[in-house]
Parts: C-alpha cells; sequence; structure tokens
C-alpha cells in the first residue's frame, strides 16, 4: 500500500485512540460491518453471473419490489454481524419485524438498522445501488430478548450512519457525529482507504433532485420551489437550476455530498396515502445525520428528520435535504400560509414540467 493511504481499520484505530475510554467495540462494529458491503459489493459486481437478478419469492413485508439480491445483501448483513458480540438486534428493510442476536451468540450494546440494498430497481440496467446502515445503543434494561420497540429512537440518537456505494468505485461514507469522512475500496488489497476527508456540502445550489413523474400530486409548496427553479434566469430565483433523478437515495446523496444540491423526496398525495415514502430507521435518519455533519440539512417539510419519534421500525417519512440554504427555503414555503405566497395557482396548477407555461 502507498505511503499515507489511510485504512478504515488504521482510521478506526486513531478514532479510538482519541477516547481513552473506549472499549474498541464499536471501532470492530464498524469494520465487521464493513467487511459486509465488501461482500455485498461482489455480489453487485457479478450480477447475473451469480445468479443474483430477478424477483424473490413475495412475503408480507413492505411494499416493495423485493429481487433475489436484496434477499441476498440482507442474508449478508445479518449473518457478517450478528456473531460478532457487538449488536443486540438488526432490523432491515427486508425485515417484517426486528431480529434479536441468537442466544447462541455473546449480545453486545448496539443496534443495527439498515438497507441492504437500497435502489435494488436499479440492478438489472446496471445503475447505482447501495446499502445505508445506522446504529444505535440499546436500552439497558433486566427483560429478556430486545425488542422492536428498542429502536424507536430518533435520528438524533445515532452513534454512527453510513452508506455503501456500488458504483464504477465501491464507496463507503461514514459519520460519528464529528464530520463526515468518505472511502473508496481498493480492491487490489481489498481494504476501504479515506480518500474523501471531511466532506462538506455547500450552503447554496443549482441543482435539485426529484422524481418529475410524481408533479401531480406534490403539495403546493414543492411545486412552488420546483417551477421557481424552472423558470431560470428569468424567474424570481434569478439563475438557473439543473434537475436531476436516479432513483437510488445513496447515489443521490453522494451527488449532494460531492457537488451540492437538494433532494427531494416529500408528501404526496399518490394512493395509498401515506405520510411518506422513505423509511425513518434505516434510510431518512442515517441519511439525515450524514447530511447534518456534512453542513447540510434534512426536514420532512414540516420538521427536522432527526427529531421525528419513530413509530414503528417501517416508519415512513418525507425527506428532503441537501444544501442548506435551498432545503430552509423548502422549509419556509410549508410554513408560510397559501394566501402569502406570490403563486399564481391557476398557472402552476395545470402546467407540467415539460410544457411551457402560457404568456
Amino acid at each position: 500500500m502507498p505511503e499515507g493511504l489511510k485504512t478504515l481499520t488504521r482510521y478506526t484505530i486513531e478514532q479510538e485512540h482519541r477516547h481513552p475510554g473506549s472499549s474498541g467495540e464499536f471501532s470492530a462494529l464498524l469494520n465487521v460491518v464493513a467487511t459486509a458491503t465488501k461482500m455485498i459489493a461482489n455480489q453487485v459486481t457479478r450480477g447475473a453471473i451469480a445468479g443474483s437478478f430477478g424477483a424473490a419469492e413475495p412475503d408480507n413485508l413492505p411494499p416493495t419490489v423485493h429481487r433475489k439480491l436484496d434477499a441476498i445483501a440482507n442474508d449478508i448483513m445479518v449473518s457478517e454481524t450478528q456473531w460478532t458480540g457487538h449488536l443486540a438486534a438488526l432490523v432491515s428493510e427486508q425485515m417484517a419485524t426486528s431480529h434479536p442476536v441468537p442466544d447462541a451468540h455473546r449480545r453486545g450494546k448496539y443496534l443495527l438498522a439498515f438497507d441492504p440494498l437500497d435502489g435494488s430497481s436499479n440492478i438489472d440496467v446496471n445503475l447505482p445501488v447501495g446499502t445505508i446502515f445506522s446504529v444505535l445503543r440499546a436500552p439497558e434494561h433486566e427483560r429478556g430478548s430486545p425488542t422492536a420497540e428498542d429502536f424507536l429512537q430518533p435520528g438524533v440518537r445515532q452513534v454512527c450512519a453510513g452508506f455503501t456505494l456500488y458504483g464504477p468505485a465501491t464507496m463507503l461514507v461514514i459519520t460519528t457525529g464529528s464530520g463526515v469522512d468518505g472511502f473508496t475500496l481498493d480492491r487490489e488489497i481489498g481494504a476501504f482507504v479515506l480518500t474523501h476527508p471531511r466532506m462538506r456540502i455547500p450552503e447554496d445550489t443549482s441543482g435539485f433532485a426529484i422524481n418529475a413523474a410524481n408533479e401531480r400530486f406534490w403539495e403546493r409548496p414543492v411545486r412552488r420551489y420546483v417551477h421557481e427553479c424552472l423558470d431560470g434566469v428569468e424567474g424570481p430565483r434569478g439563475r438557473d437550476f439543473n434537475m436531476r433523478w436516479v432513483a437510488s437515495l445513496v447515489a443521490d446523496t453522494f451527488h449532494i455530498l460531492t457537488r451540492g444540491g437538494v433532494y427531494l423526496y416529500p408528501h404526496d398525495n399518490r394512493p395509498p396515502v401515506r405520510p411518506g415514502r422513505v423509511s425513518l430507521l434505516y434510510g431518512a435518519n442515517p441519511i439525515a445525520f450524514i447530511v447534518e455533519q456534512a453542513g447540510g440539512w434534512a426536514t420532512t417539510g414540516g420538521e427536522r428528520v432527526l427529531e421525528v419519534p419513530p413509530e414503528h421500525v417501517h416508519h415512513q417519512v418525507p425527506l428532503i435535504f441537501g444544501s442548506r440554504n435551498e432545503v430552509e427555503r423548502i422549509e419556509r414555503y410549508h410554513s408560510e400560509p397559501d394566501e402569502g405566497h406570490v403563486f399564481d395557482s391557476s398557472l402552476f396548477g395545470s402546467r407540467s414540467l415539460f410544457r411551457p407555461a402560457p404568456h
């Protein structure tokens, strides 16, 4: 390994040395999670060669398309972490409820919530996917096995959050509450190497990511914001914006971490009507923790994501995050009464993102 490169193992040990009372348990857990994501990266890379593509058997999990690789990734995360003695329980997008560490293994003081394969609808077309994870402290109690209720903690209590992006390079982005660092998997040595230290999101941006196909279901504040951006230099913003949508939360997050921007998966009125579409425990919370630690902001439109109390392990919320000044503008639009908007409802009520406004 070239001199000066810092592996994840070295990074976690150095972080541990800064806290003399550290037991090393958390550092070990983080490295175990990283090992699991390397194994998932290998499955993603091999794809159809490994027989990982295609739909999995239907079950009673939350409404989503389950694919073979989702199940494989979930199995890898569980099998590689539950035996280590660092965890008390796990929960994931693929599980109907929480999974206590079996009695055959020693239970630790942490909880792991994760989405084993975010953006899995992109798998068959070779677009970026990823793994998102969140680490919480397990409540101390005298009862038996951990339960799903142990996970119902607001995002401000996260000990660590991270995601792995499986793209042209495999990237691992993590925060433990003191900034955000990015690592790249060096396949020659089999280790994650620090390549993006102290990642920061610019406060201002001229880009946003949203699924324009859902425009007709958006609430007025979101429509107002998007159309002001689309009006460009001739509109109230006075500058041009770019729009993108990858349909992969991790891909859009990494783009915002490196180039700035705003991501919107807002509340909408699509049937069935739900408060939001992004899972709080293993999606919105870890992403919000990372974004805030990088200088950005994350909101549901009405409140800070990290302060939302989870109602159950698959609780879903709206998610808007990115460059702080833009997200705060969107929050302000949500808080203003309709009559206070400089907003022509007759125009925007019928206007498509891809059809010019009448002059």
